[in-house]
């Protein structure tokens, strides 16, 4: 007969069971009528307390009983009845009995054989309920110096009684001949053992081991099952190494029926001053060359190479000021991380760096280096930056009050067959913040800033305007500026409304902008974010010389459970002169475009964000940008929509046109099933990207699945289609089989 795990009835439920199951399944709740047993001034002695006691001197046997309860060098016993022969040194312990060991685990049956020091001993219809988590039931079980052995036994760590106390059947449990668990090493040993889930047996699994609670321990993992187009079946078994409670190394081989294997190997160490891991990929396998620009190449036929990816990260906290960090990513080829499903990334970068962070400084001292995966763009273009370095020191201005800082930055960009770029500045900055007596925020600013560049092979970069004059060039920036914001609250609609006209004032002089390189201002785009920035370029490499006027709107409404936050404005130049901000920002002409955000909450149910840009002229929207998610936790649905109509120059970076779809969702139809999904479309047609052949309706990803969750189980099927190629990784449907057992230390 296979061993029960179901525990805990209530009154309700007892109808449907037999009284000898109902002993067999339950839990017991032993009352205790008489007071704890007294803690024992030494191991050899016995802390003792019952209703009724009786004693046999001639047989040397004592009789307790009712709520009897004995203490001993950790271990407490509860039963009905005790029966204890000085001796022998024989315990027998009757009816709800429940013995509890050192480290909380408590076993319960229906009679107990132990000795006087309620160490060792053999139960029937033994129930054991884990301190760390999970159960373990047997027709007869015992226990030697501490470790635990039960016969015709079944481990889960699921719960077993539903949410009105009634017995329920556990999503999984592992039946055995023989289970032996170790407190010592929280472990947990099987002989003949088989997994059953939802009450279904599946595949045998011989020599299982594993440990319990979530302290974890070596052992093998749960597989990884998945198919796709790239690799055929793939099944990936982890193997799981303990070396310390803070180090471990977890080994994977990748096992495909289209594919030579890979192995993956993933190594984690926590110490008392910082942490790093390393993960590596490794394969032999064909591989399609996208090319490389630099080269004019093109794509060769596939060629049989070592492929291989590593991913390593670390910091380390030498100080509470002081601290060090970086990370390796670097892929054998480009396509490595999409053919095997590893990353999606289409650039890699690591770095290296320290930093101090003090009450009123900061220092910073970093590189970086950038593999690209794009196909066909140039490996020989893109940057590679040493050193990086960064001072900030913010000071009380004694004089007129306010907060000064100032800033040092040097920068050094080489390139293995572009431009190289070296820069260094000095800067200061003034900010006095005030309120006048009409409750208007003044904020006043001034920036002074000289900068020194030197770059060489500049006619190696592309795009004229960013390259810059050759040789040395030298640039003063100045800059003042005036922001008022006015704000009027009160009571309003139940809640509390904030209505906020704010005006900013800012000039500065013509300056050399486009004599010195960009390296790092190349991306600009006029929205909500930046619309009262000092300097709209997002780097400092380009500084905005214009004196202008900007102006908006900011309005709040806060209600119980209701909340919404809109800015809108647009920005004006007092001068003239031709602005160097580049058409499809903006803010090419002296009248801005205009952009606005709106977010909307209400409780936790729905969320909306929407921003977007406004042509000035005929208001044609050039930038639509939506994010919305309407559910709760367990059932809802997400879209995102972005359109960007800017028409910039096509030779321009990061500012193409395109528009874009994404969708997802999840629907919980029962306490524990789902099912999921998302989507992303690419809209954009020749009307946004004069380049693309699309046809404005082109999927690029769709995912699919179904999902189980309980207090114990994780299980989950998913589709996904691919319908972007890149060099082998060729478009396709992927399904994958996920399962993850919890409570037993995995």
């Amino acid at each position: 007969m296979r061993p029960a795990l179901l525990i805990g009835c209530a009154l309700s439920c007892l109808a449907v069971i037999t009284p000898a199951m109902a002993q067999q399944l339950n839990e017991p709740q032993v009352p205790i009528s008489a007071p704890d047993a007294p803690v024992p001034a030494s191991d050899d002695q016995i802390g003792f307390a019952a209703d009724a006691l009786q004693y046999d001197g001639n047989a040397e046997i004592v009789t307790a009983s009712g709520s009897v309860q004995l203490l001993r060098d950790g271990n407490r016993l509860r039963a009905d009845k005790v029966v204890w022969n000085r001796t022998s040194g024989k315990v027998e312990a009757i009816g709800n009995v429940s013995v509890t060991d050192p480290d909380g685990n408590i076993a319960y049956g229906d009679r107990f054989d132990v000795t006087d020091t309620l160490k060792d001993g053999v139960v029937d219809n033994m129930l054991l309920v884990l301190q760390s988590g999970g159960r373990l039931a047997a027709a007869t079980g015992t226990r030697t110096n501490g470790i635990y052995t039960l016969n015709r036994a079944a481990y889960t760590g699921c719960a077993v009684e539903d949410s009105d106390g009634c017995p329920k059947e556990p999503t999984w449990q592992i039946n055995a001949v023989k289970v032996v668990y170790d407190p010592t090493r929280e472990r947990v040993t099987y002989t003949n053992a088989n997994i059953e889930l939802f009450g279904l047996p599946l595949i045998p699994l011989p020599g299982l081991s594993h440990p319990v609670g979530e302290g974890g321990g070596s052992g093998l993992l749960v597989p990884n099952l998945r198919y796709d187009r790239n690799n055929g079946f793939e099944v990936a078994l982890p193997y799981y190494f303990k070396l310390a409670p803070n180090r471990d190394l977890t080994v994977t081989p990748h096992v495909y029926s289209n594919s030579l294997p890979m192995l993956e190997a993933g190594f984690r160490h926590l110490y008392d001053r910082g942490a790093y891991q390393i993960t590596g990929y490794a394969t032999y396998g064909s591989r399609v060359a996208t090319g490389d620009s630099s080269a004019g190449t093109t794509p060769a036929a596939s060629e049989k190479d070592m492929r291989f990816y590593l991913d390593a990260s670390g910091g380390l906290q030498l100080t509470p000021e002081w601290s060090v960090d970086g990370s390796i990513r670097f892929a054998s080829d480009r396509t490595f991380l999409r053919r095997y499903d590893i990353s999606r990334d289409d650039r890699l970068r690591s770095t290296l760096g320290a930093q101090r962070i003090g009450q009123n400084s900061y220092f910073s001292l970093r590189g970086w280096a950038v593999q690209t995966l794009r196909a066909g763009d140039s490996q020989g273009q893109t940057p590679i930056a040493l050193p990086v370095i960064d001072y900030r020191l913010r000071l009380k201005d004694p004089l007129l009050g306010g907060v000064l800082q100032l800033q040092a930055n040097t920068l050094a960009i080489t390139r293995t067959h572009g431009q190289d770029t070296q820069r260094a500045f000095t800067a200061a900055e003034w900010n006095l913040r005030t309120l006048t007596g009409m409750g208007q925020e003044v904020t006043f600013t001034g920036y002074l800033r000289g900068d020194v560049y030197h770059s060489s092979d500049n006619g190696l970069t592309t795009t004229a305007s960013y390259a810059g004059d050759p040789g040395w060039q030298a640039r003063g920036i100045a800059a003042a500026a005036v922001d008022m914001l006015w704000p009027f609250i009160g009571e309003a609609f139940g809640g509390v409304q904030r209505i906020a006209p704010r005006i900013q004032i800012v000039a500065a002089p013509k300056l050399s902008n486009l004599s010195l390189p960009n390296e790092d201002a190349r991306a600009v785009d006029l929205e909500d974010s930046n619309l009262f920035a000092l300097n709209r370029f997002a780097g400092y490499d380009r500084f905005e010389d214009s004196t202008r006027i900007t102006y908006g709107l900011e309005y709040s409404l806060s209600l119980p459970d209701f909340s919404l936050q809109s800015i809108v404005g647009q920005s004006y130049r007092l001068d003239s002169r031709t602005s160097i901000l580049p058409d499809g920002t903006g803010l090419s002409d002296r009248t801005s475009d205009i952009v606005g955000r709106t977010t909307v909450r209400y409780k936790d149910f729905i969320s909306f964000t929407h921003r977007f840009r406004l042509d000035k002229d005929n208001l044609s929207v050039r930038r639509n940008e939506l994010d919305a998610t309407v559910g709760s936790k367990n059932t809802y649905a997400m879209v995102g929509y972005l359109r960007l109509n800017r028409d910039a120059l096509a030779a321009l970076e990061d500012l193409q046109d395109r528009e874009e779809l994404r969708l997802g969702g999840r629907i919980q139809f029962a306490r524990f099933w789902s099912v999921f999904g998302s989507t992303v479309l690419d809209l954009t047609d020749g009307k946004e990207d004069p380049l693309s052949i699309a046809d404005g309706y082109e999927p690029v990803r769709h995912r699919l699945g179904i999902a189980y969750e309980d207090d114990c189980l994780t299980l989950g099927l998913t589709w996904r289609r691919d319908y972007q190629a890149n060099g082998d990784a060729r478009k396709g449907n992927a399904f994958q089989l996920r399962l993850a057992f919890r409570n037993i230390g995995i």
